[in-house]
């Protein structure tokens, strides 16, 4: 009987560890004291800001829970001798594009040498999640078929609402951001696993990319592993949002395998109307309404949500994920990450606070946050709170 094994990874910002802002030359000690501990369970990235940590192959959401729970402490506690803080958010609220700096690297080098400022003008942080699929020819036709469920996975992780020290209005800017860089957004509408890896060759021969892992797709078929690897979802400040947007995927991914009718007419007409979905999730969240691909029809996200889980609900049952399914429901009603900083910062602002300020507060929560797993109090929050209200929203 096939698993469904799967693997997380989060991408964190490193930080000073009293002020939260961001640190631009990634601390050798640091990595070097952190690295015994994890060895190749935390890696680089392209930044030298950002780090990712990624957890072995997995058949429970438990197990992941207790992995990333390990990582966050192990930074933690190493960063204490360091004077080093990580963050989990899709962007950093105060990070500058120009004071990035490139981790020396060959890879990362020739990444930089053709992308140029937008390579390194984009310190954003991603959640990524594999899910091993049974048959290797399969995994080209399940993305295609999943892509029209990428908004609302998205809209549940946005964590992303602050850039350069500035509200932006969205949710989830990184998306945004993301989208300066080739081959992301959406996968092409290739149909099986010969047409994507005719597209490869073409680039590779072209002296183009060197391989597969150069397509940054929202959705994409790993090159290294036997999964479809999600990429559209911003980092989470919370573990168990992170936990239980990959059930959902995983429980999605087996749907899909088991159900070869869905989405299988998905057409250019659907196609533009899940970008439109994109974007949406990108600009209101969980607070959005989305275009039902099969009525037209707006539906809001919390409707959707539930028909989703009504679909996948065997899924649910075989996969043990019950308790991750009920996590998901709550999130609408808390509040994503994106929701909670503009929460703080709207309170704070209220209270006399300037924006530089507020920001700055946000970010120190943030990293209090994530490394506790879950959102903490906010320490120099004022007594009166701003209640949570939906984001304008127009259809």
């Amino acid at each position: 009987m096939h698993r469904y094994r799967f693997g997380i990874e989060e991408e964190y910002f490193l930080v000073n560890r009293q002020s939260a802002a961001p640190r631009s030359e990634l601390p050798k000690p640091y990595m070097a004291a952190a690295q015994k501990r994890l060895g190749e369970r935390l890696t680089t990235e392209i930044l030298q800001s950002q780090i990712e940590v990624a957890t072995p192959p997995l058949t429970s959401s438990a197990d992941a829970l207790a992995e990333l729970t390990h990582y966050r402490a192990v930074l933690t506690e190493v960063g204490k001798d360091h004077g080093v803080g990580i963050i989990a958010a899709g962007t950093h609220p105060l990070a500058q594009p120009q004071q990035q700096r490139m981790t020396r690297k060959r890879r990362y080098s020739k990444v930089i040498s053709d992308l140029g400022m937008v390579g390194l003008g984009n310190p954003i942080s991603g959640l990524h999640v594999h899910v091993e699929v049974p048959e290797p020819d399969l995994r080209v036709e399940i993305m295609h078929r999943l892509v029209p469920f990428l908004p609302l996975l998205l809209a549940l992780s946005t964590s992303s609402p602050f850039w350069c020290g500035y509200p932006t209005g969205l949710l989830g800017y990184r998306n945004a951001a993301n989208d300066a860089l080739p081959r992301t957004g959406f996968p092409e509408m290739f149909r099986n696993l010969s047409e994507y890896e005719t597209y490869v060759k073409t680039l590779v021969d072209a002296g183009i990319i060197t391989n597969a892992t150069y397509v940054w797709w929202a959705l994409r078929p790993s090159l290294q592993h036997p999964t479809l690897e999600l990429r559209i979802t911003d980092c989470c400040t919370a573990i168990a949002d992170s936990v239980a947007i990959a059930a959902l995927f995983r429980a999605l991914v087996r749907h899909a395998v088991h159900h070869p009718e869905l989405n299988a007419t998905y057409s250019a007409v659907h196609r533009a109307l899940v970008e439109e979905n994109r974007w949406r999730a990108q600009r209101y969240g969980t607070d959005g309404t989305y275009i039902d691909l099969v009525s037209f029809e707006p539906v809001s996200f919390r409707s959707w949500l539930d028909s989703v889980i009504a679909m996948v609900a065997p899924h649910v049952d075989h996969l043990g994920i019950e308790d991750d399914i009920q996590h998901l429901k709550s999130i609408p009603k808390r509040g994503t990450s994106a929701h909670l900083q503009l929460e703080y910062f709207r309170g704070l602002r209220k209270f006399g606070h300037s924006p530089r300020e507020a920001i700055s507060d946000v970010t120190k929560w943030l990293r209090t946050s994530t490394e506790a797993g879950d959102f903490t109090a906010r320490g120099s929050e004022p007594k009166a709170q701003a209640v949570r209200q939906p984001l304008t929203d127009l259809v």
